[in-house]
C-alpha cells in the first residue's frame, strides 16, 4: 500500500511540475508587438495575393494558348483529312467509271485479234 501511495505521490508531483514548467517556459518566449504582428500578417497575405495573381494570370495564358493550339490543330487536320477523302473519292470515282465502261464495253485481246487477223490474210492469199 505504501508503493501505491508514493506513486500516486509522485506523479501528481510531476504533473504539477510539468505545468509549472510550462509556465516558465511560455513566459520566456519573446512576443511580438502588436506593430510586428500587423506588419508581419501583412507581407504574409500580400505574398499569397502576389503569388495567387501569377498563378492566375499563368493559368489563363496556357489555357488560352492550349486552346488555340489545339483549334489550329484540329484546323491542320481537318484540312488534311478532307484532302485526303477528296482524293480518295476521285480514286473511288475514277475506279468506279473504269468499272462502268468495263461492263459496257466488251474487250478484246489484242494480240489475239492480230493473230486472226494474220490468219485470215493468209487464207485469204
Amino acid at each position: 500500500m505504501a508503493n501505491k501511495e508514493a506513486k500516486a505521490k509522485k506523479e501528481n508531483k510531476n504533473k504539477k511540475s510539468f505545468f509549472k514548467d510550462f509556465k516558465a517556459e511560455l513566459k520566456k518566449v519573446s512576443w511580438p508587438t502588436p506593430k510586428q504582428l500587423v506588419n508581419n500578417t501583412t507581407a504574409v497575405v500580400t505574398i499569397v495575393i502576389i503569388t495567387a495573381v501569377i498563378v492566375f494570370a499563368l493559368d489563363v495564358v496556357f489555357e488560352t494558348l492550349n486552346k488555340h493550339g489545339v483549334d489550329k490543330i484540329k484546323e491542320v487536320i481537318g484540312t488534311e483529312n478532307t484532302v485526303e477523302n477528296t482524293n480518295t473519292e476521285n480514286t473511288t470515282e475514277d475506279t468506279n467509271t473504269n468499272n462502268t465502261e468495263g461492263e459496257n464495253t466488251t474487250v478484246e485481246n489484242p494480240e489475239a485479234s492480230s493473230e486472226e487477223n494474220t490468219e485470215a490474210e493468209n487464207n485469204a492469199e
